[in-house]
């Protein structure tokens, strides 16, 4: 894959249950590629069920010609996957982009992309994520394309003081 395929052929859309083992495949791959978690880590196991993450939240696929390259989760305030998102935002959660098409744009696209659908809902402001305190790259690309930090916002899983979950948030 070159990056002119990536830049050029990029399909996002929202995924099908047939879809359901490339976004598996290509979740776990990113997360335990980066180093976010170990193939022991719980969360590995929220990571791969995409069944229930399909019965609560809004997958989508991006896709270089015919292979599967990225993967994302959306969803609204008071859903069962919701972290952050407050009334009037969306929130993206699970961005991932096989890490043999890392560096390529795939990311970029996503998010530019969820960023269009958005404008397009009625009620939604604001998109918010949840970005590890170590993800300096995805911190980049957030900021590159206007989220800003909201350390108000930030947290932790065990709701200790180490508030290592920064959120950023995208006004539109």
């Amino acid at each position: 894959m070159t990056v002119a395929d990536t830049n050029t052929a990029l399909r996002i859309r929202k995924a099908e249950a047939s879809d359901f083992p490339e976004i598996r495949r290509i979740t776990l791959a990113a997360y335990l590629d980066a180093g976010h978690v170990t193939e022991d880590h719980p969360y590995l196991a929220i990571l791969g069920d995409v069944e229930q993450r399909a019965g609560h939240a809004e997958l989508w696929i991006a896709e270089s010609g015919s292979r599967a390259v990225g993967s994302v989760m959306l969803t609204h305030p008071g859903r069962k996957y919701t972290e952050v998102a407050l009334d009037g935002e969306l929130e993206f959660r699970m961005l991932a982009v096989d890490p043999a098409a890392q560096g390529l744009g795939v990311g970029r696209r996503i998010v530019e992309r969820i960023l269009d659908h958005a404008r397009s809902l009625d009620g939604v402001e604001a998109v918010a994520i949840t970005s590890g305190a170590w993800m300096a790259p995805a911190h980049r690309l957030y900021e590159s394309l206007g989220f800003r930090r909201v350390p108000e916002r930030d947290w932790s899983f065990d709701g200790g003081d180490d508030k290592d979950l920064w959120v950023f948030r995208h006004a539109l």
